[in-house]
């Protein structure tokens, strides 16, 4: 869809900010304030360094977004990598994907898939979610592990019961939503059935858009030279999707013991990639996970099992192609039937991949109150996953064989924690942790897609001739004090030790091809990736502070200030390949000023930083209503220092600062978002330096009985801005070849966008 002409932006503003005076203005998605500290239900409620997420604002959020990552997005300290519309994934003070741990409904999800395309968060549904809590400090040994950054916790709503006494319970909701720029919309119903003992629910969404406009030309208009359709200079190609998604969740509740199953179902039968150079093409998975809680005299006892299996495929979607070239088709000898596709001499290969994961786990904890002093957590963990991925051959080079990219691939992880927590009086509390994790990893032999390239067939074999088989011991620390001198006083200092053991894709792809390699590309730049049997695990060391000030009921104003620093061994980051093969030769170790091949290595690195976050009244009870200040800001740091590069994706110097206007059921905002620019840049990836920028976003919500209305505009006066986190242009055109793709574009921001929701309790 197209965005409204220039004259209209003073228009609308004018209109806006009348409007927001009178107290019915566009309001707040989420506000600092409704930030609080708190626990997981596993944790007693003093528990260091969590930070939740209000309900009321997840409610909010929904009408604004379909990727459950942006519903975190305010939290201090915590930034938005570009994925798919569906797919961003969060970055915790420069830590992404692998190196965080992300449990959806307990269960720790794995990406299947060699550009990380469908990360754990994508599996829940914004309009599911029904709690998020965030550890971006020191996070504790009972809900870390195998990860060295934060750890990220959301679930879907508890089992509801009818009360004692009371007749059937029924309820449920009803919500749509809509997004002008991408032609956006939503929809989600949930209902609930139960008595006092069993209660039996559904919840069901779908989420659909088509390409979203920049805020203004970032690119040439026209066809690409491969012969694809007009995209507008304004259209960022590749950034279409649509996701279904449905789960039935059946609770039995005896006293204090609750049993919940939930099973949960969900196609996307398309999400386009606008910094990769394949597309999804079909993701299907399906989630079983059983649990139970106890509450017993001695504590709370949690259990449960899960399993989990997605089916994922990649194309070259409706914006990208893969072709021959002009008056060209594919060699009879290849067998495989070729049909040129419209308005194009050629004949589109296309290259299927497809992917298999099957992730089975059982998890144990025990929350044990020795005193009022002590608490004990004790558990442990199994984990066991398999991956598939193969391509099927397709015609030209790439055939007669199926090229086996990770073969009958296992990582299974098994863990054993202890946690020590102790109130010793009204000021001190500390907290003490130490987990153990074995991870051992293995994957079958591999072939090329054919026999006759010597590339293929050297490498498989080298590949299929070594030791395969590896494990891991790993051991992670952790020491937290809270310092509460006074009602308006909290200081809380840590330490933490945290290992993570490489991926499977980090470990096991093998050829250094370049259409390979290009298939291989967890970080969204372009450049081509292989991995390494020889990685070591990444043991990080974090030291951080956090000075909280407050009035005595922590309900007016605040300020948090969080220093931190983190030092890596062995961190896994990257270096230009070597090989025969000639994508790792000398052009290769030179280029400055364009896409290059890479290896995963291990090297060591350190991040440091600042968090900080406030709010404040500014009027109070007035005859417009409340109004407050909020504010954020964020600064990090991260160098490799084996090489002295700056390391990749690490965001510039942000914040956002806004006012927040109560008034009856009204609920408005007027935010300015503020980014510096990007010149501390990866050299070995050659990324792209970004420049700062200011976006405007005004929202607003309205409560009334059991409808939430909430509407509002993202992206105000249309900028057009390159995200620092966005990654390299490679939305459109034939992505294989470089004929279309160029280096040196980012992917831009969403241009203005126009929303509304409407949500309806029954």
């Amino acid at each position: 869809m197209k965005q409204p002409p220039h004259n209209f932006r003073p228009y609308l503003l004018a209109t806006l900010l009348a409007t927001m005076a009178q107290g019915s203005a566009f309001a707040e998605s989420v506000r600092i304030p409704d930030i609080t500290v708190t626990g997981s239900p596993s944790l007693n409620a003093q528990t260091p360094s969590a930070v939740a997420i209000d309900a009321e604002v997840l409610q909010s959020l929904r009408a604004t977004t379909s990727d459950s990552a942006s519903l975190l997005k305010n939290i201090p300290g915590l930034n938005l990598q570009n994925g798919g519309g569906i797919s961003n994934l969060p970055v915790i003070r420069g830590m992404a994907s692998d190196r965080l741990r992300i449990k959806v409904d307990g269960m720790d999800l794995i990406s299947a898939c060699g550009n990380y395309m469908n990360p754990p968060l994508s599996y829940i549904d914004p309009t599911n979610v029904g709690s998020a809590t965030v550890f971006t400090g020191i996070t504790p040994v009972s809900v870390g592990g195998d990860s060295i950054g934060g750890t990220i916790l959301v679930n879907s709503a508890r089992p509801k019961f009818a009360a004692a006494g009371e007749e059937i319970l029924h309820q449920g909701e009803i919500g749509a939503s809509y997004r002008s720029n991408g032609d956006a919309y939503t929809g989600n119903i949930a209902a609930t059935i139960a008595n006092e003992k069993i209660s039996l629910s559904y919840r069901g969404s779908i989420t659909e858009a088509d390409n979203y406009d920049a805020g203004g030309n970032f690119k040439a208009s026209g066809a690409a030279a491969s012969g694809r359709g007009y995209l507008d200079g304004d259209e960022v190609g590749s950034t279409m999707y649509k996701s279904t998604n449905h789960s039935i969740a059946l609770g039995l509740r005896h006293e204090n013991h609750l049993v919940e199953l939930k099973v949960g179902l969900q196609d996307i039968p398309y999400q386009g990639w606008s910094n990769q150079r394949m597309d999804m093409t079909g993701n299907d998975s399906t989630q079983v996970n059983l649990s139970y809680e106890g509450d017993f005299d001695w504590g709370i006892l949690e259990a449960r099992a899960y399993h989990e299996k997605t089916r994922h495929e990649m194309q070259f979607y409706d914006d990208k192609l893969f072709w021959y070239g002009p008056n060209m088709t594919a060699p009879a000898t290849d067998g495989v039937p070729c049909t040129p596709s419209p308005g194009m001499n050629g004949c589109a290969a296309g290259m299927p991949m497809d992917t298999e994961g099957e992730n089975t786990g059982v998890t144990i904890k025990a929350n044990i109150a020795l005193s009022e002093r002590d608490t004990v957590r004790l558990g442990g963990e199994i984990q066991h996953y398999q991956l598939d991925d193969w391509w099927d051959p397709s015609g030209k080079g790439m055939w007669p064989n199926v090229f086996w990219n990770i073969n009958d691939g296992e990582r299974d992880r098994y863990a054993i924690f202890s946690e020590w927590e102790a109130q010793w009086n009204s000021k001190w509390l500390t907290q003490l942790g130490i987990r153990y994790e074995r991870v051992e990893m293995d994957a079958g032999t591999v072939q090329g897609y054919n026999t006759t390239s010597a590339q293929y067939a050297a490498e498989s074999a080298a590949f299929n001739a070594a030791d395969r088989e590896k494990s891991d011991d790993n051991f992670d620390l952790t020491a937290v004090a809270r310092f509460t001198p006074d009602r308006s006083r909290t200081i809380e200092l840590g330490y933490a030790r945290k290992t993570r053991s490489p991926s499977l894709y980090e470990r096991y792809t093998w050829s250094t091809g370049g259409m390979v390699m290009r298939m291989v590309n967890m970080a969204g730049d372009g450049n081509g990736y292989v991995g390494n049997l020889d990685l070591n695990e990444e043991i990080a060391h974090t030291l951080s502070a956090t000075f909280d000030w407050h009035d005595e009921a922590q309900e007016r104003w605040g300020l948090t200030v969080t220093p931190y620093f983190t030092y890596i061994k062995d961190y896994i980051d990257v270096r230009r390949c070597v090989s025969a093969n000639s994508n790792c030769g000398t052009a290769n170790q030179t280029a400055t000023d364009a896409f290059v091949y890479l290896q995963f290595d291990n090297q060591s690195a350190r991040i440091y930083g600042l968090d900080l976050a406030g709010h404040y009244p500014l009027a109070e009870n007035s005859q417009y209503g409340d109004f407050t200040a909020t504010a954020m800001l964020n600064y990090i740091r991260g160098k490799n220092r084996d090489t002295n590069d700056d390391l990749y994706n690490i965001m510039p110097l942000n914040g956002k600062m806004a006012v927040v206007h109560k008034k009856g059921r009204w609920n408005n905002t007027i935010e300015l978002e503020l980014v510096n620019k990007k010149t501390r840049t990866s050299d070995v990836r050659n990324e792209l330096e970004t420049a700062g920028y200011g976006l405007l976003h005004l929202r607003s919500n309205y409560q009334w009985k059991r409808v939430s209305i909430d509407f509002g505009v993202e992206n105000a006066l249309d900028k057009l801005y390159d995200h620092p986190l966005g990654g390299a242009y490679t939305g459109q055109g034939k992505t294989m070849t470089g004929t279309d793709v160029a280096w040196g574009t980012q992917v831009p921001g969403m241009g203005r966008s126009i929303y509304a929701g409407i949500n309806y309790k029954f």
